[in-house]
Order: C-alpha cells, then sequence, then structure tokens
C-alpha cells in the first residue's frame, strides 16, 4: 500500500468542485463528487433514531443497490439486465451512482416531508444536467438543523458546479473545503495498492469537528475507488471497518442526525472483479481500513476548539468488545478531556472512567501509561500510581498529539479510539453556532 497525494479525484474517472453557492456568508457551501461510469455504492449512516432527509434519502439508495445487486454482473450492464428481466422499475433501482451533492450550512434534519422532497429536487436537478436518473444522485447536508434548505440556491449551486467538475488534486480539495462547518483544517487522503496486476487507487474526503460520538458522528464521509469489486464485497468492506474507524471516534458525546458514510467504486482500475474474500479483496479491505483510520483520526485532531488529540488504547483484554468498551469510555470522558487540556496526569480519572465503562476487570492487575513525543511514562501499576514525576508527566501530556495506554492484562485483545481536549473554545464555539 503507497500513500500518494490527493483525494475523492485521486482515483480514476472521478470529477469533484466546490463552489460558494450562498448558503453560508462568503464561504464555499456545495461539493459535487461524479463519476461518468455507474457505481456500486456502499454506505453506513448515523444510528440516531432523529434521521436527516438526506440521510433517508440515501439509505433508500444503497438498500437498493444492495437488495439487486445479484442481478447484475457489472455497474454498466444494467441496461441488459433490465431488458432481461422486463421489470424497468427495479432495474431502475440498481442502475448504479453517478453523483454525490453536498451542501453544508443547513442540515435539512428535522424538516418533515418538505425537507424529503427536497433532497429529490436536488437529485431532480442533477439527473436533469447530467442525463442520469434521480435514483442515481446521493445527497448530504451539514449544518444547522430544524431549517428548511434553500433548494432554489441549492438548484442554482449544482448548475454552477457542473462546468467546473475536474479530475484534479486542486478540484478535490475544493470539494473537501465546501463541506466543512467548523472544521479548521480539510480532511482528504488517498493510497495505491495493486489488485490482480493492476494499480487500484482508493480516496476520501471527510468533514467532522463536532457533535461526534461513537456509532458514527457528526461527520460526513466520501470515498471514492476505481476498484471492481462486488456490491455486497463494498458493503461488507465498509461494513467492517467502520466498527473500528469512525465509531471509534468521540468528540462531545453527541450523536448527530446526519452521519453518512458513502463509497462509490466505479471499476475503472480494470482489475478481475473481487467477488470472494481473497487476497485481493483482504487487499483492498486494508487500504480501505486504511483510508477510513486517517480519516477518522483528522477528524478527532480537529475537534472543536481541540489543542490536542487524544488517543486511548486498551491492550490486554480478554476480547475485542472488552476493549472497545473501556477505550470509548475513557476518550469520551468530560473529565479525562478536560485533563488533557490541563496538561495534568490526574491518574485516577483515567481508572475511574475504566471503571464505569461497563466491561468487567480487575482494577488491581491494571497498568496505565500515558505517551506523545515527549516520551512515555507510567503513571499506575496494578491499579495504584507509581509515585511518576508529575513534570515529566506534564511535559508529555503538552504534546499536540497524547496516547492513554490502559493493560489490563486478561487476554490478547486490543481496541483503539480516537478523541480530542476538551477547551474553553469548544463552548464558546457551540454557544454561537448560529449566529
Amino acid at each position: 500500500m503507497k500513500k500518494i497525494e490527493g483525494g475523492v479525484t485521486a482515483a480514476k474517472g472521478f470529477q469533484a468542485s466546490g463552489v460558494a453557492a450562498g448558503i453560508k456568508k462568503s464561504k464555499k457551501d456545495m461539493a459535487m463528487i461524479y463519476s461518468e461510469a455507474a457505481c456500486r455504492v456502499a454506505g453506513t449512516f448515523t444510528t440516531n433514531l432523529v434521521k436527516a432527509a438526506p440521510v433517508k434519502w440515501d439509505q433508500e439508495i444503497v438498500k437498493n443497490a444492495v437488495h439487486f445487486a445479484g442481478a447484475m454482473e457489472t455497474p454498466l450492464r444494467c441496461a441488459s439486465v433490465a431488458g432481461r428481466t422486463g421489470d424497468a422499475e427495479n432495474a431502475a433501482r440498481f442502475a448504479g451512482a453517478h453523483a454525490v451533492v453536498v451542501n453544508s450550512g443547513v442540515a435539512n434534519a428535522c424538516t418533515g416531508a418538505e425537507g424529503y422532497g427536497y433532497c429529490r429536487d436536488t437529485a431532480a436537478k442533477a439527473a436533469e444536467l447530467f442525463g442520469i436518473q434521480e435514483n442515481q444522485v446521493l445527497v448530504a447536508s451539514t449544518g444547522v438543523i430544524g431549517n428548511q434548505i434553500p433548494i432554489d440556491k441549492i438548484c442554482a449551486g449544482i448548475e454552477m458546479m457542473k462546468p467546473l467538475l475536474s479530475d484534479s488534486k486542486e478540484s478535490g480539495t475544493l470539494a473537501a473545503e465546501a463541506i466543512m462547518t467548523t472544521d479548521t483544517v480539510v480532511k482528504e487522503v488517498a493510497v495505491e495498492v495493486e489488485l490482480g496486476g493492476k494499480t487500484v487507487t482508493i480516496g476520501g474526503m471527510c468533514k467532522g469537528s463536532g457533535m461526534i460520538h461513537p456509532n458514527m458522528c457528526t461527520m460526513l464521509s466520501f470515498i471514492t475507488t476505481d476498484a471492481n469489486i462486488s456490491q455486497q464485497l463494498l458493503q461488507k468492506a465498509l461494513s467492517t471497518s467502520v466498527p473500528d474507524t469512525y465509531n471509534m471516534v468521540s468528540i462531545d458525546g453527541d450523536t448527530s442526525t446526519n452521519d453518512t458514510c458513502l463509497v462509490l467504486a466505479n471499476g475503472l482500475a480494470g482489475n478481475p472483479e473481487i467477488t470472494g474474500e481473497n487476497e485481493d479483496y483482504q487487499t483492498f479491505y486494508e487500504a480501505l481500513n486504511e483510508v477510513n483510520t486517517v480519516l477518522a483520526k483528522k477528524m478527532a485532531a480537529d475537534g472543536e476548539g481541540a489543542t490536542a488529540m487524544f488517543e486511548v488504547k486498551v491492550i490486554g483484554a480478554a476480547s475485542k468488545e472488552q476493549a472497545v468498551t473501556i477505550s470509548k469510555s475513557v476518550v469520551s470522558s468530560s473529565l479525562v478531556k478536560a485533563m488533557i487540556y490541563g496538561h495534568d496526569a490526574n491518574c485516577g480519572r483515567i481508572l475511574c472512567a475504566m471503571g464505569y465503562s461497563g466491561a468487567v476487570f480487575d482494577p488491581d492487575q491494571a497498568d496505565v501509561y500515558f505517551e506523545s513525543a515527549a516520551g512515555k511514562i507510567k503513571i499506575i501499576e496494578n491499579g495504584v500510581p507509581t509515585g511518576y514525576s508529575e513534570e515529566e508527566a506534564t511535559r508529555i501530556l503538552s504534546e499536540s498529539a497524547v496516547t492513554a495506554i490502559a493493560d489490563i492484562k486478561m487476554g490478547e485483545a486490543a481496541a483503539t479510539a480516537w478523541g480530542c481536549d476538551l477547551t474553553h473554545d469548544y463552548i464558546k464555539i457551540n454557544a454561537d453556532y448560529r449566529s
């Protein structure tokens, strides 16, 4: 696997653009991803019962893509399948995705039937311009909950973006900028692997800074690949990766209404189609998981008001489930997060968060370490503070990336969660978010 420059335009056949459509004041607020070749599509979405209209729109497209995948040999042969079945309605449901339209500034959540109708209007506008079907257009929104989106500006933005579409790295970055809300940095990544003697590329972009908590985050993540992989295995790869990546991020304990992760695969790399869980599938999965891991960590590092990324590793666990539960509890603790901000090695807070996690372990066997670029220090051994140097601990905690390692000495399982410190600026950002 080789990391390369780029994001959603790195893979063959994908173009992107980003513009200021007037939804936000003097900022880019609309992005588009487009593939001329029809794509297989996989998705995962928020677990919040309150789901934004675009989440419901995309869920239906992904559900139908997975359901009807068995009748389709490749995304580009759906027309012949339709001819064999004579079921035009079903054929339309699995015709393959071509485009994603994203807006920032307004979440289109808690907007009822009218909001869902605007998703259809958005897709219809893109479909009209590209000569495709409405259900080949995915949509996503992020921003203030409860407001209806300005559909006239959305449609005008789509018209603006179409002639600006490009496969350049710069166009991918413009799209990544346009989906930002309280994010402070663009979040992109791309990797290359070899599958069946062909170079396959996976690229991605995401946004996420606040309202982020395990079981998806307030995040939009869009991943593009030119890999030729079956619909079922594309969805399986994403669904397998998400629990260890995006679902291991917590910024503030709030799970959003809009969380969406989409993967589009257009097959243009020309590798033999991956139809079984063979070596090529494993290589593809590892590359996808790396993209998701990098994006997840970028979100954690850019938490609202954050000054440090906070990583929690639980090792020596009896099971993966146990390690996940404990690591999430520690990384989500407001007291621990405030401790990281203050560079204060208050070791009791770590053990406390481990103890109320719900996972069963023996506190009298637990060791805890802090680690950063400045060094590593054991602060707890067998459940008791080690008499560590406060000065050395503070120096280690003063770096921009800090790791807490908890060894519970029960087995070989491990898990890693990511978050950030909790600062005064987090309150400031969210107290006047709409103003």
